[in-house]
């Protein structure tokens, strides 16, 4: 029952809690520690910047400098790097025009190679032409020299046989010869 009594009885929390020797405002911001909190804000300040002078700062220090040195050996090894690039580039380029230039000149030669084939075939089919047609005009001449010899005897035929049927007597052969037909 005595714990029925302390939730009942104002008066007996406060005491409980104990507020007779407490604080009146917030240590932190009592004027009467100011002094001592200002020796020790000194204390840890100084503190805190020697160790940071000592050891944070020089280690982060190397850090940086080491992060330098391996960002400027990173960006030499990029230089060298799209150096060679570069390099292999203007060879690979090199070596396509060259490689075109032969296929060119491959090209061209072929190309002269076929037309002078062709020059060769065409000449010797219009020799070929040339002498059948040399041989087809001397065999015309003869078939007409042949036809003109022909046609001379022909004529005299026929004329011997028109002067036989018209005057009733054969022609004489001789005087057809002399008026032969040129």
């Amino acid at each position: 029952m005595a714990t029925q009594d302390l939730t009942t009885d104002p008066g007996a929390t406060q005491t409980q809690v104990g507020q007779e020797g407490a604080h009146a405002n917030f240590p932190p911001f009592d004027a009467g520690t100011f002094p001592s909190q200002l020796v020790w804000f000194a204390i840890a300040f100084g503190f805190l910047y020697w160790y940071l002078a000592k050891r944070g700062l020089p280690q982060l220090g190397a850090v940086i400098e080491s992060r330098k040195a391996r960002i400027a050996g990173d960006l030499d090894e990029a230089t060298a790097m799209q150096q060679k690039a570069d390099a292999a580039a203007a060879a690979h380029e090199k070596t396509l025009a060259e490689a075109r230039a032969k296929a060119q000149s491959l090209a061209q030669a072929a190309r002269d190679a076929a037309a002078a084939d062709a020059q060769a075939k065409r000449q010797a089919l219009e020799d070929e032409l040339s002498a059948k047609l040399a041989g087809a005009e001397r065999e015309i001449a003869k078939m007409r020299a042949d036809a003109m010899a022909n046609v001379a005897e022909v004529a005299r035929d026929a004329a011997g046989a028109i002067v036989e049927r018209l005057g009733g007597r054969a022609a004489d052969p001789s005087s057809m010869r002399r008026q032969s037909i040129p």
